[in-house]
């Protein structure tokens, strides 16, 4: 801990006014998004991608304070929202006694496992540091090389080497990273979309892009990761993603339709809705207690770090939700060794099929990452839970089409806390503060925000957030009817999902009106009218009337218009007639992917095109129309921060082929939510499509009566 005496009297009273400007709830906490405004405030001018760092550091310090919070609260719930003056004084303190290089090099250090590596980029190569969790590349490799072993598509990329050296090269064609994304949520890319043979610059690009969208269509935050950062190799931004995709897909089975036995998890006087509201990690600490509790076993875990490290209650775990003739033991027990005793412990989930993501290592040393996914996949193969007499009443509590692409989107906006299930996670408003804040900045007055709650007023606290949240909507032209901020604070499904249709709206709405550049805002029939003017100038005979036309359910409208704007990337041999339910549903799945290699951020499902969803189809549109608009644009593209024209896209790729050195492999700190920092490129390089969320975040919003919700 830094000497906060090394600071003079004076700088103490500059770090406090900025401290104080910047803590606009006055609750004695800044926002940990605010941390370098703060630090530039008082004179240490530090890149984007050390906070980051530092913030990491920060999280993983605060997880192992007794249980508290990283803002110092009990219950940690607020962990994300801020840093204390105390910590703040301490951090400046820090930075002034050893400078900004040498101190994060010696935080890192304290770190085991951590492979130290040059910058990749010439801007932040000279005296840079980064660093990369062995422990994971490995796991990850491992994970990758057991389950994607006999897809033939990958012979000739698989296996990795055992130490996941090879990861980051073989990831660069964007092949695997398309096969673990659909491993971890199948069907979410169509395989005809990949280009698997023969592959260029340009091809490799192209199976990037789809990756990445993708992985945010399915949830991912993806802010600052494009497909040349992969197509580089980029350790700590490949790390992850994978890490991000890897446990949506671990997280995806831990619900009442894939284990109706949950409801076993139930307490005394508990609802079914109470078991949704937990985060997955809190499911499975429960699980893992209950697997305890059924084996006679007094011990208890609170947590996948020290409580795992001496393999005590993963031993027990095993024995109990093993099948009788598997062979498992507490053997492991009478080693004294934790190393050993940990070796032998996985050996008896080896037996289960289930040794996987962690070494003896990681497991004494209490890997959150990877101690966690251990345990979400032993749930998976075997969740021991066997009560289904009475889960049918919860059949219509499981996640419907909507909620969960709702769900996925405000995730991929990188909101905190994540959003596990939409009426509960929404119910104190901050989430739907943070969405306001990306679609319109500035519009949101933090000051009258409770962005932690007190124990007395709570409910109160809670529902003043929720109304004020209203009294937004409002302001934006939603249409909010009927619609009162104690709906959202309890959870009205149906009110709850206006809200949140419209927020999307807004956001997807707010990208083209930045992008067309007139002043005016676009609205929905603007959209219908561009779509057949693009299918018409391309000589295309398909046009559509609404987003609720009958010839939208084939698919083949959206093919077209595809094509359209990317004239040849269709392969139409692979279209399907259509009229039927199977065809129908086969062209929407390669409308869907082939927009999301084009690169249009499609959060909507294939489904939604086969039964004319006007909400969905319309977005489809509107992501389409944005990739569009780029080329056209009166303004030069350059000053549209992180677009370019997809026809300069090969120049794009060529340009970097020949500018770029042999990368010398780096990583930066990456917080759990897998948000990577950015990185300087070279100034030869052209603008990356994929960086949309300047754009976004910019963009003004509608307000009039034709940005009502329907």
């Amino acid at each position: 801990m830094a000497d906060n005496s090394k600071l003079t009297d004076e700088e103490r009273a500059e770090i406090r006014e900025q401290f104080a400007q910047l803590d606009t709830s006055g609750n004695g906490f800044i926002d940990l998004k605010e941390l370098k405004d703060a630090l530039d405030g008082v004179g240490y001018k530090i890149p984007q991608w050390k906070v980051r760092c530092m913030i990491e550091e920060y999280y993983d310090n605060g997880s192992t304070r007794q249980g508290r919070g990283v803002n110092g609260s009990v219950n940690g719930d607020a962990r994300r929202n801020g840093m204390s003056l105390t910590e703040f004084e301490e951090l400046c303190a820090n930075l002034k006694a050893q400078q900004v290089a040498s101190t994060f090099k010696q935080a890192v250090s304290k770190k085991e496992n951590l492979e130290h590596l040059g910058g990749m980029s010439e801007a932040s190569s000279d005296g840079t540091t980064h660093s990369v969790r062995l422990e994971e590349q490995m796991a990850f490799s491992g994970w990758i090389n057991s389950n994607l072993e006999n897809d033939p598509d990958l012979k000739h990329l698989l296996p990795i080497d055992a130490e996941g050296k090879q990861l980051y090269e073989k990831l660069k064609d964007g092949l695997i990273l398309c096969k673990v994304i659909n491993h971890s949520c199948p069907d979410t890319i169509d395989e005809r979309a990949i280009n698997k043979k023969n592959l260029t610059l340009y091809t490799k690009h192209e199976n990037l892009t789809l990756a990445l969208v993708s992985s945010q269509a399915i949830g991912c935050n993806i802010v600052n990761i494009d497909a040349h950062d992969l197509a580089k190799g980029k350790p700590h931004l490949v790390l992850g993603l994978l890490w991000q995709i890897i446990r949506i897909g671990l997280f995806n089975q831990i619900t009442l339709e894939h284990c109706p036995g949950l409801t076993e998890l139930l307490n005394d006087q508990e609802r079914i809705e109470d078991l949704l509201a937990l985060s997955p990690e809190a499911i499975l600490l429960r699980w893992v207690n209950h697997q305890l509790q059924s084996a006679g076993v007094t011990r208890r875990c609170t947590n996948f770090q020290q409580d795992v490290a001496d393999s005590e209650i993963y031993s027990y775990l095993l024995k109990q939700i093993a099948p009788d003739d598997a062979g498992v033991t507490l053997d492991a027990l009478r080693e004294t060794d934790l190393l050993r005793r940990a070796e032998v412990m996985l050996q008896q989930a080896a037996r289960l099929r289930c040794r996987a993501f962690v070494t003896p290592a990681d497991v004494v040393g209490g890997v959150y990452k990877l101690n966690l996914a251990f345990v979400a996949n032993l749930f998976n193969q075997h969740p021991g839970l066997s009560r289904t007499a009475d889960t049918e009443q919860y059949h219509q509590l499981d996640e419907t089409r909507e909620e969960k692409t709702y769900r996925n989107w405000m995730n991929s906006m990188g909101v905190a806390p994540h959003v596990n299930w939409l009426y509960s996670d929404l119910t104190d408003g901050l989430v739907i503060f943070q969405l306001y804040d990306i679609i319109k900045p500035g519009i949101v007055n933090w000051k009258k925000v409770h962005r932690q709650f007190s124990k007395l007023r709570k409910f109160m606290e809670r529902l003043e957030n929720c109304n004020y949240a209203v009294e937004l909507g409002r302001q934006l032209g939603f249409s909010l009817v009927g619609i009162a901020g104690a709906d959202i604070n309890e959870g009205n499904a149906t009110l709850t999902l206006a809200l949140i249709w419209q927020l999307m709206r807004a956001y997807t709405l707010s990208v083209l009106t930045r992008l067309a550049n007139t002043g005016n805002p676009i609205i929905e029939k603007e959209i219908v009218q561009w779509v057949n003017n693009k299918l018409q100038s391309a000589g295309k005979t398909s046009s559509i009337k609404s987003f609720q036309d009958e010839v939208l359910a084939d698919g083949k409208v959206v093919i077209d218009l595809i094509d359209a704007i990317k004239p040849g990337s269709i392969n139409y041999d692979l279209v399907l007639p259509g009229g039927n339910e199977e065809e129908n549903l086969a062209n929407a799945k390669y409308a869907i992917s082939m927009a999301r290699r084009c690169g249009g951020r499609v959060y909507a499902l294939p489904e939604d095109i086969t039964e004319r969803k006007p909400k969905m189809i319309m977005t489809v549109f509107a992501c389409l129309m944005a990739l569009d608009y780029i080329p056209t644009m009166d303004a030069p593209v350059a000053k549209i921060e992180g677009i370019e024209p997809a026809d300069s896209l090969n120049n794009s790729i060529e340009s970097e082929a020949e500018n770029e050195q042999t990368p010398e492999q780096s990583s930066e700190g990456l917080d759990d939510s897998g948000i990577g920092s950015t990185i300087a490129e070279k100034p030869a390089l052209p603008p990356k499509p994929e960086k949309l969320s300047p754009v976004l975040r910019s963009a003004p919003v509608q307000s009039t009566n034709d940005a009502k919700g329907e």
